[in-house]
């Protein structure tokens, strides 16, 4: 499933845990490894730089550029194949740009980092990135419980039995199969999202079937999990889908979190109900986030 794997690197400690991460992808799947830093020439030299910069100035950025994309490459064994490159532009245009030309299969991408001397991964281009990636991006936060272990153990994939939700099974139960991992699928009741206002309370027989059809979904995954061969266990929640995703990982030791988003190149919402935005801004475990663009939007 993954043959090439990028990881994009600005030096932080959110990305070299990310580059850890990206390390395990390729040791699952036998995949060979880009590791890139952009030069980001205008964030480096200031929105107020009117003169410009000199050659001096950008070849001290790309020297550094070379040096992050050693710390990173330090994490990755001697034995992977490894390419590396430093480029320079606007990052998430360059990454994904990289990632078209060289038949990229999966981005592993730190959040929290800064992209130059300023501006945060998060919230830009880690974000950008993962609203507009055709491929699949692995986004990581440098926190205890990210930590690489010897496997993933616990994979847990979110659905709802949408189309954007469905685009992340198959990732999911992919790399659960390469790590031996159990599958948790897990279904959220969103009840206040379906409610009519905030003092309606839904009869008892809207949640009932609410749940029964989240109860459907998530074993849908699960026989797919076992046909596999994976031990796979099920969940039907109520609550609100971010708080409640977050809390069942801290709760059943996730290892990784697999969950499709609907990517947009318009100008409409970039990111499914703005669940998967706000779990990767916040979920301590890896996030898998599988583009499930609408074709009528491209």
């Amino acid at each position: 499933m993954y043959e090439t794997i990028l990881i994009p690197t600005d030096g932080s400690e959110h990305a070299v845990r990310a580059a850890e991460h990206g390390q395990y992808l390729a040791r699952l799947f036998d995949a060979t490894v880009h590791i890139v830093n952009v030069v980001d020439v205008q964030a480096a030299g200031g929105v107020f730089d009117a003169g410009g910069v000199d050659e001096e100035f950008v070849s001290r950025l790309k020297a550094k550029g070379e040096r992050t994309i050693e710390e990173a490459a330090a994490v990755i064994d001697e034995t992977e194949s490894i390419q590396t490159a430093v480029l320079k532009g606007r990052p998430d245009e360059e990454i994904l740009e990289y990632a078209a030309e060289h038949g990229v299969d999966a981005l592993v991408m730190g959040t929290h980092g800064r992209t130059g001397l300023r501006r945060y991964i998060a919230g830009s281009v880690t974000e950008r990135v993962v609203r507009l990636a055709d491929i699949p991006v692995l986004t990581v936060r440098s926190t205890d419980q990210s930590q690489v272990a010897e496997d993933y153990d616990e994979v847990l994939i979110p659905t709802d039995g949408s189309e954007p939700a469905s685009a992340a099974v198959e990732h999911g139960l992919a790399i659960a199969e390469k790590s031996g991992a159990r599958v948790h699928a897990v279904n959220i009741v969103d009840v206040g999202n379906v409610s009519a206002s905030p003092t309606y309370t839904l009869p008892s027989e809207v949640i009932g079937q609410l749940e029964s059809e989240g109860e459907t979904v998530t074993e849908e995954i699960a026989s797919q999990a076992r046909e596999r061969g994976l031990e796979a266990v099920t969940e039907v929640r109520e609550g609100f889908p971010a708080k409640t995703l977050l809390d069942y990982a801290n709760e059943n030791d996730i290892s990784l979190i697999a969950m499709g988003t609907a990517g947009r190149t318009g100008l409409n919402r970039y990111l499914l109900g703005s669940t998967t935005e706000r779990i990767i801004r916040q979920s301590d475990v890896p996030v898998l986030a599988v583009n499930a663009r609408d074709e009528q939007d491209d």
